[in-house]
């Protein structure tokens, strides 16, 4: 049957019915009830062909197949009760189903399909677009962390060394002596920091050893 948009569609139906006056059923359809069968199933047929004609396929689907119900039920009984009344009574006209024919369906399943695909692949390259955007924003996060912790880090050891130096000065301002020999311990420490450190010097014309040379006192010497 066609729509009002000119689509294709195959319902199922079902029609319930009784024979209410006999004597008329038998004079206007015949004894053979199989034969009043087929001749209320082609009313039945054109009744819903003419109000499917006026209706879109959305409203087939949709809540407003109840009103198309109850014309055809209209329509069946204003035939069958016309100038040669069957004796029957129509009692119920249902549609149990509405589909497009199979190379529709087929047509339809596909763009749907295309339809999904095409939604998926947008999900995606939305997500990995975002997925870009969020891992751009966190290394810039932890480059800016890093940055702030070095400078603060650098700060503070500057505090320190600052803080150190004062202190040293401080107590080197006041035993001049015991800085000196401070500072050539220090630089014998540099100097023999490794078991394979050699150095060749003469003991007795170089600055560099006076300290085991007895030049320092022996005060001096002995602070700790």
């Amino acid at each position: 049957m066609l729509t009002a948009e000119k689509q294709r569609v195959v319902i199922d139906w079902y029609v319930r019915w009784r024979i209410s006056e006999p004597s008329e059923y038998i004079r206007n359809v015949g004894l053979d009830e199989n034969a009043g069968t087929l001749q209320l199933n082609r009313v039945v047929r054109n009744a819903f062909q003419e109000e499917i004609n006026k209706r879109t396929v959305k409203e087939l689907l949709s809540l407003k197949r109840e009103p198309l119900m109850a014309d055809v039920k209209r329509e069946v009984l204003e035939s069958v009760r016309g100038a040669k009344p069957w004796g029957i009574d129509v009692v119920d006209v249902r549609i149990t189903r509405v589909d497009y024919v199979e190379a529709i369906t087929e047509s339809v399943y596909r763009r749907m399909e295309a339809e999904r695909k095409r939604v998926a692949n947008e999900l995606r390259s939305t997500g990995a677009a975002e997925g870009e955007k969020i891992r751009a924003d966190a290394d810039r996060q932890r480059e800016i962390t890093v940055a702030n912790a070095y400078r603060d880090a650098q700060k503070v050891k500057g505090e320190g060394d600052a803080e150190a130096t004062r202190v040293y000065a401080e107590a080197f301002g006041k035993d001049p002596q015991f800085a000196q020999f401070y500072r050539s311990l220090e630089a014998y420490k540099a100097s023999f920091s490794k078991k394979g450190d050699v150095m060749v010097l003469d003991p007795a014309s170089s600055e560099f050893f006076k300290v085991f040379q007895g030049s320092v006192p022996i005060s001096a010497v002995s602070r700790k």
